[in-house]
């Protein structure tokens, strides 16, 4: 008789395992995960098994893209790589009330539109729920199977019976297994069920897009291994206080992962915007205080306008408000600024936004944020043809930025026939180079 050995623990989280209980995992430090893995019976002997196919030199492999499939959606193809490759397993993730379940809805749509069937099971929404939305943003076709299920043996039940091209489930924590114990969203249920969804998929070649929530952090919830079990991990982000959404790729096995999608939230559903460029330009005449920065979101490149606005300071120390860019990168500037003696900050209050709630990560802003402020300062305007693309250090040299010709290619495409950039070598250049093309708001000679 075989002897049955202790198979140690395991944490439910990452995967991680150890021969002794411990309360905190040693690989993700989260605490209480590490549970009794199942005893397991070491086999005498293993025998081999013969290969259907046989392993192939790598040189003669045929390197051919997988066939793709348009969703219909244009801006979720983009981030996709060019489209849904069948047998792929997509976990798309988001805060609560974002449109997760509008945009997969009007995918569902489009995809029955093309010819093929889809089977939306929604287990967070009724049959009614969906219908009503489906009705508000036209997304009606006979094509289109709903389903309201919680428990995974239905919802595969439906999938032998419909025998969809498509299957969207609505959500992966709401949908529970009777094979493991625990309640649905519980790390075991997810991982049973999205490992049961996966199998299916790569089996029958059916792509399957798996809708996932968020933390309170905005980690994607449940355990880790569902992240590395998915071929593509979308994160779709958005202000609740704004109609802009973005759907970006984390993980990609089919395609780039710089790509974003653009999409507009509507009373009438989800929209696509292939050319968001005019959503984060302001209108009208040029006034002091605004600069325009060509910013990269993602491949895509796009001009955004930064906004700043000086007071005379009323108190000992003055206000440093921003909106849409990070705070100590302005902080950082206005010294620049005080130290290079372009302008006085020091007894201001300072205010710096961007225009249509899109915010600025990367340091290709500081010279657009600098030119702004100096602006504000000393109310000058730059025109509208003038944009600026550059990282500010600390010693006010202007430093070259990622993918610069592409950044001056679309500000070619839109217009700006001037580009201050890392050519000026210094904020104090750059200043100078503005001179000779500002448009002066109080009838002085400089900038």
């Amino acid at each position: 008789m075989a002897k049955t050995t202790h198979a140690g623990y395991r944490c439910t989280e990452c995967g991680w395992t150890t021969l002794k209980w411990v309360g905190r995992c040693g690989e993700c430090q989260q605490w209480g995960t590490v549970t009794e893995s199942a005893a397991v019976t070491p086999a005498r002997t293993v025998a081999a098994a013969a290969p259907i196919r046989a392993a192939q030199p790598i040189t003669t492999i045929d390197t051919a893209d997988a066939p793709r499939r348009t969703s219909g959606v244009g801006e979720f193809d983009r981030v996709l790589g060019g489209g849904i490759v069948p047998g792929a397993a997509i976990l798309l993730s988001g805060e609560p009330g974002v449109g997760k379940s509008t945009l997969l809805l009007e995918v569902a749509a489009r995809s029955a539109r093309e010819g093929r069937r889809v089977l939306y099971a929604s287990a967070e929404e009724s049959l009614g729920q969906v219908r009503l939305r489906a009705e508000r943003t036209g997304a009606l076709h006979d094509e289109l199977y709903l389903a309201s299920e919680t428990d995974l043996a239905t919802v595969l039940g439906h999938v032998d019976d419909t025998a969809p091209e498509l299957l969207i489930v609505d959500s992966v924590q709401t949908v529970s297994s009777g094979l493991v114990d625990g309640v649905a969203g519980h790390p075991t249920q997810v991982r049973e069920v999205a490992s049961t969804l996966i199998r299916v998929a790569k089996e029958r070649d059916l792509p399957v897009v798996i809708v996932g929530h968020v933390t309170k952090d905005g980690q994607i919830a449940g355990p880790r291994l569902l992240e590395h079990l998915v071929d593509v991990v979308c994160q779709f982000e958005g202000d609740r206080h704004t109609s802009l959404r973005f759907v970006r790729a984390l993980k990609n096995r089919f395609g780039p992962t710089d790509e974003v999608g653009c999409f507009d939230m509507g009373g009438e559903g989800i929209s696509e915007v292939p050319d968001p460029s005019a959503l984060f330009l302001g209108h009208g005449e040029p006034v002091p205080g605004t600069c325009v920065t060509i910013a990269l979101e993602g491949r895509r490149a796009i001009p955004v306008e930064v906004q700043a606005l000086t007071l005379a300071s009323s108190g000992p120390n003055p206000r440093r408000v921003v909106s849409g860019v990070d705070s100590a990168r302005v902080a950082m500037i206005l010294a620049v600024l005080e130290k290079r003696r372009i302008v006085t900050t020091s007894d201001k209050d300072v205010y710096v936004s961007t225009v249509g709630g899109v915010r600025l990560t990367e340091p290709a802003a500081d010279l657009a944020i600098a030119i702004a402020v100096a602006g504000a300062v000393s109310e000058r305007a730059v025109p509208r043809h003038v944009a600026a693309v550059g990282e500010l250090s600390l010693a006010g040299e202007i430093r070259p930025v990622t993918r610069a010709p592409q950044r001056a290619s679309e500000a070619t495409r839109m217009g700006y026939r001037t580009l201050i950039d890392s050519s000026s070598k210094t904020l104090a250049g750059a200043v100078a180079d503005l001179r000779a093309r500002v448009t002066d708001s109080v009838d002085r000679p400089d900038f």
